[in-house]
């Protein structure tokens, strides 16, 4: 037996349905990741808010890179320590900051507004529904992991090079395929959390984040482009 997770049986009109119960180490994991993860994202929303209010101009793509993989590396340096909690709001803030241009761009566009609060709701249904089942499910999702890997790599590359050289087809399929696959993050890193692969709510925080982050700009470039035409 799983000594993680006890799956409990129980059948009911004579079917079958399964309960998992989560051990008290993975509880605590997961309860301090949503926790963190609703904080972060509060926090991030703020800074995109008052971003896109003053309207600050967007870093462009080379300082955002460097902001956010700089701050990746330092919260994986000090993820056993409180200071990576404040260098996960560092992260999340400049990420809202970053996002505060490209909100003001899609709301200045026809039916902005709409496109806009479209994405939000699509991610926020996403994101549950992902969550809902990685916590439900008994199927082992871990082949999953070297799959999204890869896939997540290919998909950055493709998009770097759709932004340089300037491809509109390519953008726009770089960000279908990330709907996917931050869709199958969130189940992965869910499970992981569940089933003590992750032990350290800091990074879960932080993967869940990036997850959902960039499950909402895709669906808002998809959003976008389908209002346009």
């Amino acid at each position: 037996m799983n000594d993680r997770i006890t799956t409990l049986r129980n059948r009911t009109f004579g079917s079958g349905s399964a309960t998992t119960v989560i051990d008290a180490s993975a509880h605590k994991v997961l309860r301090n990741t949503y926790m963190l993860l609703a904080m972060t994202l509060g926090f991030s929303a703020i800074t995109a808010g008052v971003s896109a209010a003053m309207r600050l101009p967007h870093p462009g793509i080379l300082i955002t890179l460097l902001g956010y993989f700089g701050l990746l590396f330092l919260v994986n340096k000090y993820r056993d320590r409180g200071l990576g909690v404040a260098l996960v709001f560092a992260l999340t803030g400049f990420m809202g900051y970053t996002l505060g241009p490209v909100i003001s761009h899609y709301l200045n566009m026809p039916n902005g507004t709409q496109t806009v609060m479209l994405a939000m709701g699509g991610t926020a249904a996403i994101f549950l529904a992902m969550s809902g089942y990685a916590l439900v499910t008994r199927r082992d999702l871990s082949f999953m992991g070297g799959f999204l890997m890869v896939g997540i790599l290919v998909a950055f590359l493709a998009g770097l090079a759709a932004i340089f050289l300037q491809i509109p087809a390519l953008s726009l399929t770089v960000s279908a395929v990330f709907v996917l696959l931050m869709s199958g993050m969130i189940m992965f890193e869910t499970q992981q959390i569940v089933r003590g692969g992750e032990t350290n709510y800091v990074m879960a925080t932080l993967s869940l984040f990036v997850s959902i982050f960039n499950l909402f700009t895709s669906l808002l470039h998809l959003l976008g482009f389908a209002s346009n035409d």
